[in-house]
């Protein structure tokens, strides 16, 4: 096979391994950033990441590194995939080696404390010269692994950057969609998160197929009606990227929101769901952010304001599941029928 042009990938986990491996596999120089030198070289020696990809074989051509200036020296395209809190960290080593032509995508979901920004704000901060874009939407990463059929949403308002992450990524078994609202793409991959835990927790309970449906849809309400406020387009979260995501997530046990969920439904401790994942819920990350957002805007959320009640309050999910169904009846879609009316 023809090597192709050099991707970078930042950031070891689960779904940065996948990506890479996509890359990889398409012909791509793919170098793949970690921090831990011992499970780099297992990657290099044993073409496989144990901890986060098991018993997904990883493609030769893949270069695992933890030289981060290396990593994305010459990188046509370079994939940001590490947690949210460790995003604008990163950037900062590698800003000055970042030239104009490089395309910079964000694949984390999730919002930094402090200054509720979304990952593609930080790149523009700290990268200003930067193209940026965004990639998003239903993908559990063990299931790309296995090469399970998946799409994904790639937003940008660049079109070069849409194209050239289109041409990367795509494959037989992953289709990557685009969208211009990179903004409205990003915020509902962040926001899915906390509905994910609510699903997991409506699960552990027994709750039945009108519960869980009502649920979902209820969450996509809630979500678009957020990010509406901030600027999104509502019709984003008709796409992959929205409802796409958000049905995955609240759905399967792969999503690692819905089984911190589930181990608080079925009566363990936050701190005990959160240690035994053994990974990032960036859920757990952004409910309060989105929460004290919410307060500050009056932007109704009441499943978001149960959840902190639940989490961070102490209150029971019988009792806040009881006052949700209490609540005023509303509308439906309110972009059909306005609230109130």
């Amino acid at each position: 096979m023809t090597q192709k042009a050099k991707v970078a990938v930042l950031g070891g986990g689960s779904f940065g391994t996948a990506l890479a491996n996509i890359a990889a596999e398409n012909g791509y120089e793919t170098w793949l950033w970690l921090r831990d030198a011992a499970r780099a070289e297992e990657i290099r020696t044993l073409r496989e990441n144990t901890q986060y990809l098991p018993g997904c074989r990883l493609a030769d051509n893949l270069e695992p590194t933890t030289d981060l200036a290396a990593c994305v020296e010459d990188a046509q395209v370079i994939l940001v995939a590490v947690p949210s809190k460790g995003v604008r960290e990163v950037v900062r080593q590698v800003k000055d080696c970042i030239r104009p032509e490089q395309l910079l995508v964000s694949t984390t979901k999730g919002i930094e404390p402090g200054t509720f920004k979304l990952m593609s704000q930080i790149l523009r901060e700290e990268i200003p010269s930067a193209a940026i874009g965004v990639l998003s939407g239903p993908n559990l990463a063990k299931e790309i692994g296995r090469r399970a059929l998946t799409a994904t949403v790639i937003a940008s308002p660049d079109p070069q950057v849409r194209s050239r992450v289109q041409e990367v990524l795509g494959c037989s078994y992953f289709r990557v969609y685009a969208n211009s609202d990179m903004y409205g793409v990003e915020l509902a991959g962040a926001l899915k998160n906390i509905y994910a835990i609510i699903s997991g927790l409506a699960a552990a309970m027994g709750m039945g197929e009108n519960t869980k449906a009502m649920l979902i849809t209820r969450s996509l309400a809630e979500m678009s009606r957020f990010a509406v406020c901030l600027g999104a387009n509502p019709m984003t979260f008709l796409g992959l990227a929205g409802v796409g995501d958000l049905i995955v997530t609240c759905t399967s046990p792969l999503s690692r929101n819905y089984r911190v969920g589930y181990a608080i439904g079925q009566g363990e401790t936050l701190e005990a769901a959160v240690a035994s994942l053994g990974e990032v819920a960036e859920g757990i990350n952004t409910i309060k952010l989105v929460r004290d957002k919410a307060q500050e805007m009056q932007i109704t959320m009441p499943l978001v304001e149960g959840l902190y009640a639940i989490l961070h309050e102490g209150r029971s999910i019988n009792e806040i599941s009881s006052q949700l169904m209490l609540r005023q009846q509303s509308s439906d879609v309110e972009f059909v029928l306005p609230r109130g009316q």
